[in-house]
């Protein structure tokens, strides 16, 4: 089920299949400035990559003495959240630990998470509290996918990804979705990634090392721009589904940590993490991203 907040500049909704952003309207213009979720070409908005984003190395893990199977980026993307009852200038959406999160990872949790607005910012917060009598590992990341062009009147290379400041990414290089151990210089002291249709020919660019406080969706010619905040966050990806002959949506995505690499042992606490929780504590993590259109 749906559920929507709004202020005097946008209006937002969000699902409770996943606590996925689903749509973020433009209140004045009516515009819609969030990926469609088209199925014919990827069928998702915003998920939220939990216990892990990206893929285990042979598709399972270790853990406790026994294994357990993963899809790629986990599965609170794929579960129901409970709706919870908040003031009306707050999504709140919450899921517990139950049998068949049971199967796929064992550890006791309640995961929530909040969105508020202020101005033309949305602001996403994932809180995990750890309700096992044993400490808990996990990794996340965020995919929010932004609709491009803004408009009928441009194209394509009329946008470029920008940085607050200029950047040295390191692209972390990976092989069917595993990350090798090297890295590679993306460009040299720029401010800016120029994008056209066959940029993401080859899946997403991971990077790393990157000092910037933003990066950015725009559009050249009238600066008008989608900017999610990145301090914090080790890992940045820039992705578009492969293969669809016109760039329909670009993925601005802030990890906390990276998939698996080649040949990665199957131990879960020998895996690249966000954080390790003890019993009874909480664990939280904040995205803002804010909408100049």
């Amino acid at each position: 089920m749906r559920y929507s907040i709004e202020n005097e500049q946008i209006i937002l909704t969000a699902d409770t299949l996943g606590a996925e952003l689903v749509s973020v309207r433009n209140r004045a213009t009516g515009e819609e400035m969030m990926w469609s979720g088209d199925p014919a070409v990827w069928g998702r908005h915003a998920p939220i990559l939990w216990p892990y984003p990206g893929k285990l190395w042979k598709g399972e893990y270790e853990l406790d003495g026994e294994r357990f199977a993963g899809k790629s980026h986990g599965f609170a993307r794929d579960m129901e959240f409970t709706h919870l009852d908040t003031p009306s200038d707050r999504l709140e959406f919450s899921l517990r630990w139950n049998e068949e999160t049971l199967s796929r990872f064992p550890r006791k949790f309640c995961m929530t998470v909040i969105f508020t607005l202020s101005g033309n910012t949305v602001r996403q917060q994932v809180q995990v509290e750890n309700l096992d009598t044993r400490e808990m590992k996990f990794g996340l990341g965020y995919h929010p996918a932004f609709v491009i062009p803004f408009d009928e009147k441009h194209k394509t290379e009329d946008y470029e990804i920008r940085f607050d400041t200029p950047q040295t990414p390191m692209v972390v290089e990976s092989e069917g979705g595993f990350v090798t151990g090297k890295s590679h210089p993306l460009m040299e002291k720029s401010s800016a990634i120029p994008l056209n249709d066959r940029i993401f020919d080859n899946d997403s660019i991971g990077m790393a090392e990157l000092t910037a406080k933003t990066i950015s969706l725009t559009e050249k010619d009238t600066g008008r721009n989608i900017t999610v905040e990145i301090g914090g966050f080790p890992y940045v990806l820039i992705w578009s589904m492969p293969g669809d002959p016109e760039l329909r949506y670009v993925c601005l995505e802030p990890w906390h940590n990276t998939q698996d690499k080649v040949d990665s042992p199957a131990d879960w606490n020998q895996k690249p993490g966000a954080a390790c929780v003890r019993p009874g504590e909480n664990w939280s993590s904040r995205l803002n991203i804010t909408f100049d259109r």
